[in-house]
């Protein structure tokens, strides 16, 4: 299967002298095509950092980033605005969808920035509304629509050009259990249907457990990962926490 992002002793440091700061420290992971990949770790443990250097946000000190293909230590300003508007779909905590546009216009402009043909465009966002659960929300703005229908909103805007590779940053962090539970097999189904490559970051176990795997992060290094493999939700759910628990009683509280 196509190898969609891989990561080589990545290193991220902060400071100078005696206040440094090793965010990163010798991180190297791959998500293969298809793949819907979890990262946990307490705070502090590097989680953001890593998303944010793969998504060209921060700028690793070390170490490489390859996604579908593309070196990202190799692109400049211009090439690197392009390849987050053709390769990367992002999906926040924070929705942020522009409150002046419904529904169906915030999914539409993701598409006009990548100059689809303007015939294509109504279909295309209908058909990935429908598919998260919000086709009956597209002429709604921001304001008439609830937490989780907003996030799948966020995710349809992520998910609609089709990119090679999409970030969540604790998607489901502000939404209530219902909501965060109606997203997260939104998320299922266009991984399943879509093939859609994921990488999320999160606090919680339930949310990881949706994951075929789960990268665990302790003081910028990789702890351990763990499979999914054939086990059922619950049985992954408790296998998450006992992760949780080795990493130690203390840090159980932060997932």
């Amino acid at each position: 299967m196509e190898e969609i992002l891989q990561v080589t002793d990545l290193k991220r440091v902060y400071g100078k002298g005696g206040a440094v700061t090793r965010a990163l420290n010798g991180v190297s992971l791959s998500l293969k095509a298809g793949e819907f990949v979890g990262v946990m770790g307490p705070s502090g443990s590097g989680k953001t950092t890593l998303l944010n250097c793969i998504s060209t946000l921060d700028r690793p000190t070390s170490g490489s980033i390859v996604v579908d293909g593309h070196k990202l230590s190799q692109l400049n300003g211009k090439q690197l605005a392009k390849f987050r508007r053709e390769r990367l779909g992002f999906i926040f905590q924070d929705c942020n969808l522009l409150d002046t546009l419904t529904a169906g216009e915030n999914i539409a402009l993701a598409l006009s920035i990548l100059k689809a043909p303007a015939g294509e465009i109504p279909g295309r966002v209908w058909e990935i509304a429908e598919l998260l659960g919000i086709g009956d929300c597209l002429n709604k703005y921001p304001y008439q629509m609830s937490g989780g229908q907003q996030q799948r909103c966020a995710a349809a805007r992520a998910m609609v050009t089709h990119p090679s590779l999409v970030l969540a940053d604790e998607p489901t962090g502000a939404l209530d259990s219902k909501s965060a539970r109606l997203l997260l097999e939104r998320l299922e189904v266009l991984n399943r249907d879509l093939g859609a490559t994921i990488l999320m970051v999160t606090h919680d176990a339930f949310t990881a457990s949706c994951c075929g795997r789960v990268v665990f992060l302790r003081d910028g290094q990789i702890f351990l990962e763990l499979e999914r493999g054939g086990s059922d939700r619950r049985s992954f759910f408790q296998n998450i926490i006992r992760v949780v628990t080795e990493m130690g009683g203390e840090m159980a509280d932060v997932f």
